[in-house]
């Protein structure tokens, strides 16, 4: 089993070293406004994931398995690869849309996600920007170890290549889906291409900072490798465009330490979600919100009842199922906002907030 972990973090090194090389040709790294924390974190992560992490699950799956279930141990290793090929894949492409959207929406397992989405720029590396927990805890790591007891090496193998090829491309800063948009006769074929797997178009929108571009869902488009699971779920959004402004609306710019060993390292920031005593606290109130407006400009509508920013949104609903809700003003003035989280006519205040709680 450990022949097998050795054989793809070489194999997942050459990738990266490809992605790395086409980087650098179209210059992209040259360009790059990364800082050495940001390189840290990333190289840093990945060596850790691969050196360290993933090693000790599959030791850890290897010897609670021939503990537990002895006789279990290479069971399917007779089985056609054309049938293990596929239920590892699957299996594992949707445990890891399950953990990413968890990520997302629980306040505890976002704080090991968001070090991800303080990538203010793309890059091949920053698929493996996360806290190490987030990937200690991650189900489809342990999935691979078990399906790799199980005896299906080879269909682990083979699988993790395409996967880490189709993940770390939709990373890089080399968007190699964008010119064939434009291209007639390959458009349509990437309508399917881009509904059977993510592309940079797809997962780029997912890193953008906000709505209001009209591009980005930071709370969409959780696909890895396939994006059928967000369309299956309603997280899918598709617009073949690449926000420009990447990152998170409110970043207190911790030290990396505390992003990586988070939760043995705080923050020392108290206004940082990472810190020892950070809660959010609900700033709504029985009152709606008389703002001005400009016709045609966008809104983010704060809907988690957090934002310090209220009625607008400020981020805080990240770790949390809450998501903002984007509008345009139809005309200049002054319109009331709902500023209770009641509302049936949201963004819109409709006195909810003046009925008596039943």
């Amino acid at each position: 089993m450990i022949g097998n972990t050795n054989t793809l973090e070489l194999l997942v090194l050459l990738i990266l070293v490809i992605f790395g090389i086409a980087e650098i040709v179209a210059g992209r790294l040259q360009q790059t406004k990364r800082t050495f924390s940001d390189w840290l974190q990333e190289a840093g992560g990945f060596a850790v994931l691969m050196g360290v992490i993933k090693p000790l699950i599959f030791l850890a799956v290897l010897g609670l398995g021939n503990l537990i279930v002895p006789d279990w141990h290479n069971r399917f290793s007779q089985t056609s690869f054309w049938i293990l090929f596929p239920v590892f894949l699957l299996v594992d492409d949707v445990f890891q849309y399950g953990y990413h959207r968890l990520a997302h929406e629980h306040d505890f397992f976002w704080r090991l996600h968001r070090p991800h989405h303080q990538a203010e720029e793309m890059g091949f590396f920053v698929s493996y920007r996360n806290a190490g927990l987030y990937y200690v805890l991650m189900p489809n790591i342990w999935w691979t170890g078990i399906m790799t007891f199980l005896g299906g090496g080879l269909a682990v193998t083979v699988g993790l290549i395409l996967k880490q090829l189709v993940i770390i491309g939709s990373h890089s800063t080399v968007k190699w889906d964008k010119p064939l948009y434009t291209i007639p006769f390959l458009s349509p074929i990437m309508t399917v291409v881009e509904r059977i797997i993510v592309t940079p178009a797809f997962h780029y929108a997912h890193h953008g900072k906000s709505k209001r571009d009209g591009i980005s869902d930071p709370n969409g488009n959780y696909g890895n490798m396939f994006s059928i699971w967000d369309q299956l779920f309603n997280t899918a959004v598709f617009t073949r465009k690449f926000p420009t402004d990447l990152g998170l609306i409110n970043d207190p710019k911790e030290h990396w330490s505390a992003t990586y060993f988070y939760p043995l390292v705080k923050s020392d920031n108290p206004e940082s979600e990472l810190s020892g005593g950070y809660k959010k606290v609900s700033t709504s109130v029985f009152e709606p919100a008389a703002v001005e407006v400009k016709k045609g400009e966008k809104y983010l509508w704060c809907r988690c009842g957090k934002s310090k920013n209220q009625p607008f949104c400020d981020g805080s609903h990240h770790g949390t199922k809450y998501k903002p809700l984007l509008f345009e003003a139809k005309k200049d003035g002054v319109i009331k906002l709902c500023n209770c989280k009641l509302t049936n006519t949201a963004p819109y205040c409709d006195n909810s907030h003046r009925k008596p709680a039943s």
